[in-house]
């Protein structure tokens, strides 16, 4: 039945409807009176007149297209196609304030349109924004043992073959970088499991992908360095130097925020909600984002600040650092910047920003600590 308003006296409006009475599904031809005092039913089919009190009637909110509904505390319920009718009577009385504006964006493409940009710009901001600030935070409150499951899990695929092989240094050169590396392990500090492990970073097989001269950190405190990048130092100290930026990914967590952000929100709740064994499950994956996952800027920048400390401090230049920086980038002679290439852990050294900018950096670090 459609509903027709009919005033009935000032202050008071009657609408008709159907009347379902609760017990069966048969609808009967019925009227309310709306007043701001209250409902009054009468449905002649039952020979019902009943009238409730304004707070004992409750008002289903508007829906395009869908009847009203209006419910009683015996379990019936009124429904009415004048919409016009009741909404009138709702402002009067105050009922469903708070959803006029949500009934108003319904009824107008243009808003549901507006909705929905928004919606996409909120979901866009998220994978932006979002993710990255809570991949850092699980980053930041993962405990010690998951860290040591990802470096295990890591180091399995690292002792495969495919990326690196057995060092080929002199057991005497492995004992000097390891004595010297845990001098910068002892000043990075943060409790964390440092250990170097020195690796052919051109294995030579026939699967073997091969990284060259590079170094790079895993969440625990593992730390790689090539002998190819042995090589292409002119001294140790150039060495430490990138050793101490590694130290900087570990207690930054740097290289643990971009495996969960590779990985997605459910590995950052996983972690989070502290439930490891799932974490181990999870760290089958963890390899591959590790290892292709790269760093931002923001990282990379702040690892240097770290290297910058410990070489001031040691001694008193960040001058090995950005020599090391220039030859690998000299070396690699591709022409292009090191911003513009692809970010990996496989490039740390040409990861964003570019060698020119870090170097420029290092000297900025070095210019205000010294007089």
């Amino acid at each position: 039945m459609t509903g027709k308003a009919v005033r009935v006296n000032v202050g008071a409006t009657a609408v008709s409807g159907v009347y379902f009475d609760g017990r069966s599904s048969r609808d009967h031809p019925a009227t309310v009176t709306l007043t701001e005092q209250g409902v009054t039913l009468n449905v002649p089919d039952l020979n019902v007149t009943r009238t409730w009190p304004l707070p004992e009637v409750s008002v289903d909110p508007a829906i395009p297209g869908v009847r009203r509904v209006v419910k009683f505390p015996d379990g019936g319920r009124y429904e009415t196609t004048d919409d016009a009718a009741l909404g009138a009577w709702e402002r009067r009385v105050g009922r469903n304030r708070a959803l006029s504006g949500v009934r108003w964006l319904e009824s107008r493409w243009t808003a549901a349109l507006g909705a929905l940009a928004l919606a996409v710009a909120a979901v866009a901001a998220f994978i932006v924004f979002g993710i990255p600030a809570l991949a850092t935070q699980a980053a930041a409150v993962t405990p010690r043992s998951v860290l040591a499951t990802f470096d295990r899990e890591t180091l399995k695929v690292l002792n495969s073959g495919t990326y690196v092989g057995a060092t080929k240094l002199s057991a005497a050169r492995q004992a000097q970088l390891q004595r010297e590396f845990r001098e910068v392990a002892a000043w990075a500090g943060g409790g964390y499991a440092y250990t170097l492990l020195l690796r052919d970073g051109e294995p030579g097989g026939p699967d073997s992908f091969g990284i060259g001269p590079n170094a790079f950190a895993l969440p625990g405190g593992t730390v790689v360095m090539t002998d190819q990048l042995v090589a292409l130092a002119n001294s140790d100290r150039e060495l430490m130097g990138v050793l101490a930026h590694e130290t900087g990914h570990v207690t930054h967590r740097h290289g643990l925020a971009g495996v969960y952000q590779g990985l997605g929100l459910t590995l950052v709740s996983t972690v989070i909600t502290g439930d490891l064994v799932s974490a181990s499950t999870f760290a089958a994956a963890v390899p591959a984002a590790l290892l292709r996952g790269g760093y931002s800027r923001a990282a990379e920048t702040q690892a240097d600040e770290v290297s910058g400390r410990f070489m001031l401090e040691r001694y008193r230049t960040t001058r090995p650092l950005q020599d090391i920086l220039a030859r690998l980038e000299s070396q690699l002679g591709d022409g292009k910047d090191a911003g513009d290439s692809k970010p990996s852990v496989f490039d740390l050294l040409r990861s964003h920003p570019g060698t020119a900018q870090r170097i420029e950096h290092l000297r900025a670090i070095e210019r205000a600590a010294l007089p």
